[in-house]
């Protein structure tokens, strides 16, 4: 059922060219360059590390992996890390 459900979201966002995110409440991943990255519609951090930190995405995990990462702010919905940014996984 939740795949179907996910189907008719990105179906649904499509037909009225809307963002996934604004109507599924999916994470949403912006990167500044190598140096900084921002996360709206997170659930929260479950481990943390200089050279890797893993976001609760909801449905998914968001894993960022690197050199010298910190967090530099968070709320309750919005994240922001800084730090040599190698890689962006989303994780099922």
């Amino acid at each position: 059922m939740e795949r179907n459900r996910g189907d008719l979201v990105r179906r649904a966002a499509d037909l009225f060219d809307l963002p996934a995110d604004v109507i599924s409440s999916l994470p949403c991943v912006e990167l500044i360059g190598d140096c900084q990255m921002l996360m709206d519609s997170h659930q929260g951090i479950l481990s943390y590390s200089r050279e890797a930190i893993d976001i609760n995405g909801g449905r998914l995990v968001v894993r960022v992996t690197g050199e010298e990462l910190e967090l530099m702010a968070m709320t309750g919905c919005e994240l922001r890390i800084r730090g040599k940014i190698r890689k962006v996984e989303m994780i099922r």
